[in-house]
């Protein structure tokens, strides 16, 4: 188990050993590249922390250093996130242009985190290329995006690409076991959030989180040839990933105060805006992942096969032919796909409500 600033983190062993392995000559630039609220940039920033201790990570417990970077208050830290709601602006790209090429404050390394690469414009990626192509012997890069195709192929073939995967059931259930979450809580919390241990961590202490399982696992019942129901059922589901995230909520409106600059206000409120709506896209495609494990189900359990949601009655599942299922769970897969792409979940939900096989 490898501790000092890697300590406490969910899941990624494989991935922690590497960076740990890195920490002492590590490459120029890193693209942690995976899917929304697996942990990439708690490690990401946990790796920064890392490059800049002063033991180079090698302890057990977090030194003063760790613990600022960690904290985001370290001068060789330089986190650079969205100016505004959307994307890195090709004025933010020249600042870090302007900045890598500076000696370090305190130690011998300078970190730059990319929080939401894949938002960078073109222009930003151009006006960074040539610092990566050129980069400072004492300053890191660390880019974090869902894919590599977010970036130009000019920049994600500059870094060392470092591939985030989901956390495995068993693993995310142990650990919110540690962080004192009861078994059963926990086993919900880890099934609903798909690996996701960002997602996992906000859900444990919500008393709405088995319902909205039960909502999008009646879903398969209720779908009808009228496009009615269609419009009915998105409306439902968009509506029940509201209380999911009140811990989010809370959090946000604990950290916005009066007395923030107004400027430094803003800016926060846009970021809560970013992560607000990136943990609903992660439960709404939670919620299509839940949707697609029936259809799976129904299919393996006509032929004898295992099944994942063991609270379904057989007879339910045998309500829809094999190869409707299978049908079905592709479609439901390929509104993940859309999602992903930005579509409007509205649109996504009843479109693909209503082109579902009814199970009769």
């Amino acid at each position: 188990m490898v501790k000092g600033p890697f300590d406490g983190l969910i899941g990624h062993d494989r991935v922690i050993g590497l960076l740990a392995r890195e920490v002492p000559a590590p490459a120029h630039a890193y693209l942690f590249a995976g899917p929304s609220n697996v942990g990439k940039t708690t490690v990401a920033h946990r790796f920064a922390a890392a490059l800049l201790c002063e033991h180079r990570g090698e302890h057990d417990v977090l030194c003063s250093s760790c613990r600022r970077a960690d904290s985001g208050n370290h001068p060789d830290l330089i986190a650079v996130e969205p100016d505004g709601r959307t994307a890195l602006s090709v004025e933010q790209a020249r600042a870090t242009v302007a900045q890598a090429p500076m000696a370090p404050v305190e130690g011998d390394r300078k970190v730059f985190v990319f929080d939401e690469a894949g938002s960078m414009s073109e222009q930003a990626a151009s006006a960074l290329l040539k610092t990566l192509e050129e980069p400072t012997p004492s300053t890191v890069f660390v880019l974090v995006v869902e894919s590599e195709d977010d970036l130009p192929a000019t920049i994600a073939s500059r870094c060392r690409t470092v591939q985030f995967g989901r956390v495995r059931e068993e693993a995310l259930i142990a650990a919110l076991q540690e962080h004192g979450t009861d078994p059963e809580k926990a086993g919900e919390a880890a099934r609903i959030s798909g690996g996701r241990p960002g997602l996992a961590l906000g859900l444990v202490s919500n008393p709405d989180l088995a319902a909205y399982r039960d909502l999008w696992l009646s879903v398969p019942v209720r779908v009808s040839p009228h496009p009615g129901e269609a419009f009915r059922l998105a409306d439902e589901v968009l509506e029940a990933a509201e209380p999911l995230l009140k811990t989010l909520d809370v959090r946000q409106t604990s950290e916005e105060s009066d007395d923030l600059p107004p400027s430094r206000l803003k800016a926060l409120q846009e970021r809560h805006d970013r992560d607000r709506r990136r943990e609903k896209r992660a439960l709404h495609i939670t919620g299509l992942e839940i949707l697609a494990s029936w259809y799976a189900d129904a299919a393996s359990a006509q032929f004898g096969g295992p099944v994942r949601n063991h609270d379904i009655p057989a007879a339910t599942l045998a309500m829809i032919r094999p190869d409707a299922a299978v049908a079905n769970a592709e479609r439901v897969l390929n509104a993940v796909t859309e999602l992903q792409a930005n579509q409007r979940p509205q649109l996504v939900f009843t479109t693909l409500f209503a082109e579902l096989t009814p199970a009769t």
